[in-house]
């Protein structure tokens, strides 16, 4: 009896994960291109204070750019800078 709980619990995974997967499958694109969005607004009020934006959330961002020098370099060049555009903040 517990093998085929355990056979029927292991076929569900797969069948819920398939269906998840056919059902998600339309939407990736717009979903990765949310996100990047949602990352690119997420970088923009973490530095936009060294740009030049006033920011209200200034000193809840400040501890997060070394966690983000990373993904600033490739957020500034897929906007298509080549250099950072930050005259004091280099990160290439």
């Amino acid at each position: 009896m517990k093998g085929t709980f355990s056979r029927f619990s292991h076929w569900c995974k797969k069948a819920s994960i398939a269906g998840e997967t056919y059902y998600n499958s339309p939407y990736r694109a717009a979903i990765a291109r949310a996100k990047r969005e949602e990352d690119d607004l997420f970088m923009l009020l973490v530095f936009s204070e060294m740009m030049g934006v006033p920011n209200p959330a200034s000193w809840y961002t400040l501890e997060l750019q070394p966690l983000l020098i990373q993904r600033f370099h490739d957020w500034h060049i897929r906007m298509g800078m080549e250099r950072s555009p930050l005259d004091h903040f280099r990160c290439c």
